[in-house]
């Protein structure tokens, strides 16, 4: 089946020649392919101070700009979630790399705040065709292992945004710091997208069956079923926790770091930036088991968060290193038990749909607080906002963890 077949729902040709890869060669790819366009949708991280100077941006312009990805990703999830389901994961992923490579070319002739958040927001759209496929797809190569799937699914979403701020500091180092990267990113697209095209594709679970393309493509209303629904909003709530942390550590960080510590190099503010999200990545090869290990996990990255303003605050790197290692370990660990609890009690036949909408909710705690932040910035200041906004993140750990310990008490 060639992708044009895929994408118009058509039956596979008779014959047609693909590479018939196996589960581990289909397992990598499906890695790659979120990994790799995550590691493009965050590049920018330690550009940002860069750009400020360059065309004069606000803190707010920086959030709005991180934002327009968020709110991209967001709505391609709520539309087009479900999209891998009819026209296969294959087709999806392939969409996905296209449209990311169109984002990327876009952010690196960037020559504002217009177009800056336009490329910014093609990202955002190629992860959010790829984030239910991917799932999904590394989920049905491994019926029996959920929990490895759920493992890899994170590892590669969580690997990447943490490599993509370090990887663009160091990339950065070349002339023209702002495009170069993205040229490079561009390369390894085209690299990844010729064995997934060349993929012999396996059939969409949910085939059109002579209905039009537009009444399966339509976008649907959010529906989960009973059984999983306790799941899904604990895990929805985890997430969006989660991700505003992360969108601070993505966003603004880099700044603050950079006046706390008095350095300029991009390479260091990258690493730091994306060392919450590198330490959440290898928790995913942590063996954790016990009722109570997400309400301690939530505590741990309550308490951590709170201590990296204390660390801002302070000025100690230290601090803010070690705090940052333990909030991105409780916060690993956490959510994958509450994903997978969720990705394990939904039909397979609703499985992308359901963990876009699980992620929609996700993504929005990297835009909805990170913008406030920006306008608490600019209101009060930046040691001020960045104290509050750790504190409220902390504080707000504490509701799911008790929604946790009380599921726990139960089972």
């Amino acid at each position: 089946m060639t992708v044009l077949s895929e994408l118009r729902m058509r039956p596979a040709t008779a014959g047609h020649w693909g590479w018939d890869a196996s589960t581990t060669s289909r397992l990598v790819l499906a890695g790659v392919v979120i990994f790799a366009l995550l590691v493009g949708a965050n590049l920018a991280t330690p550009l940002y101070p860069l750009l400020q100077d360059q065309w004069a941006l606000s803190s707010l312009d920086v959030t709005i700009a991180f934002s327009s990805y968020v709110l991209a990703l967001v709505t391609v999830l709520m539309v087009a979630g479900h999209w891998s389901d009819h026209i296969g994961r294959r087709a999806a992923l392939v969409l996905a790399v296209l449209v990311g490579l169109l984002g990327g070319l876009i952010f690196a002739q960037a020559n504002g705040l217009g177009m800056l958040s336009a490329g910014r927001a093609l990202q955002g759209v190629a992860v959010g065709l790829a984030t239910g496929a991917s799932s999904a797809a590394l989920r049905e190569l491994l019926p029996q292992r959920p929990d490895w799937a759920s493992r890899f699914t994170l590892l590669s979403s969580a690997g990447g945004v943490a490599a993509g701020p370090a990887i663009g500091g160091l990339l950065s180092l070349l002339p023209d710091p702002t495009r170069a990267p993205y040229y490079i990113h561009s390369a390894v697209l085209v690299a990844a997208l010729v064995p997934l095209w060349l993929l012999k594709a396996r059939p969409a679970i949910a085939p059109a069956l002579g209905r039009p393309a537009f009444a399966v493509l339509a976008p649907r209303k959010p529906a989960v079923s009973q059984h999983a629904r306790g799941a899904f909003w604990l895990a929805s709530s985890v997430g969006f926790l989660s991700f505003a942390v992360f969108g601070f550590c993505l966003s603004l960080a880099p700044g603050v770091f950079a006046s706390m510590l008095q350095v300029d190099s991009r390479p260091l503010l990258g690493v730091l930036a994306g060392i919450t999200l590198g330490a959440s990545a290898l928790s995913q090869l942590l063996e954790v088991r016990g009722r109570f290990v997400v309400p301690l996990s939530l505590a741990v990255l309550g308490v951590s968060v709170v201590l990296i303003g204390v660390a801002s605050g302070l000025s100690s790197p230290l601090l803010l290193v070690a705090a940052s290692v333990a909030a991105g370990i409780g916060q690993g660990i956490a959510f994958r038990h509450v994903f997978n609890n969720v990705a394990g009690k939904v039909e397979p036949s609703r499985h992308a749909q359901v963990i876009s909408t699980v992620y929609v909710i996700t993504y929005l705690g990297s835009a909805v607080p990170v913008i406030g932040l920006g306008l608490a910035v600019s209101a009060l200041g930046q040691q001020t906002a960045v104290v509050g906004f750790t504190a409220a993140c902390g504080a707000a750990a504490l509701v799911p963890a008790a929604v946790s310990v009380r599921s726990g008490r139960r089972g």
